[in-house]
């Protein structure tokens, strides 16, 4: 294996955690709740347009009516505030990444200005500058494979080659549908203890609870294949 391509949301950064929180008790608020489970096996991982279009025909479907005007402002609004405040490293996360033999690269689903400002609020982001890819870059997000696929192909790296690290159960697809090796990782908080489970569903081929044992993981792929 050559290529380890991480998520950030979740894996790299508890923003997650903050994004769910606040996107359900805002949901809440409007009358159109959702159980913690299901929103995340649904919505995690999304690019933002795709989270937006799945999100409203959802809310239209539960309450008959369609998301109230200024809805994705004031729930940006309000998540923003609470990055601000609230954003940290997932724990040991630059100790365990730089124990990593691979090249290393960023794909996500957040946007390119948000996603470099995350990196750069934990400090983070000097482990992967100037490979960091966002949603922005091709046609469709996740769950489908091309941004996986164009990460792959800055580095001229087979998919095959390519070990993904996600905390999400869209995310997992994209990285099967892309062709790579998947590790499901559950270090955040956002992860309850079926989590692992619903990522063995979506196609992940193994399960990693803690930054502590995914150098190991990562070797153990590059031994097998």
């Amino acid at each position: 294996m050559k290529l380890t391509i991480f998520d950030c949301d979740g894996v790299l950064v508890n923003s997650e955690e903050i994004y769910l929180t606040a996107e359900l008790e805002f949901l809440q608020s409007i009358g159109a709740g959702f159980e913690r489970k299901a929103y995340m096996q649904s919505f995690m991982g999304l690019s933002p347009a795709m989270w937006e279009a799945k999100l409203q025909d959802s809310v239209e479907a539960k309450t008959g009516t369609p998301l109230p005007r200024g809805f994705y402002a004031q729930i940006d609004h309000i998540s923003t505030l609470r990055l601000e405040a609230d954003l940290a490293e997932i724990p040991f996360a630059r100790q365990a990444i730089s124990k990593i033999a691979t090249l290393r690269c960023v794909a996500s689903s957040t946007p390119a200005a948000r996603l470099r400002w995350k990196l750069q609020h934990v400090g983070l982001i000097d482990l992967f500058d100037p490979h960091i890819f966002s949603a922005d870059l091709v046609a469709k997000g996740k769950p489908a494979p091309d941004l996986l696929l164009h990460a792959a192909m800055a580095f001229n790296v087979l998919p095959h080659d390519c070990i993904v690290v996600e905390d999400s159960a869209n995310g997992v697809i994209a990285g099967k549908a892309a062709g790579m090796r998947v590790i499901g990782f559950i270090a955040g908080n956002h992860c309850s203890e079926e989590h692992g489970e619903s990522l063995l569903r979506s196609g992940a081929d193994m399960i990693v609870e803690k930054y502590d044992d995914l150098a190991a993981a990562i070797e153990r792929f590059c031994t097998t294949t």
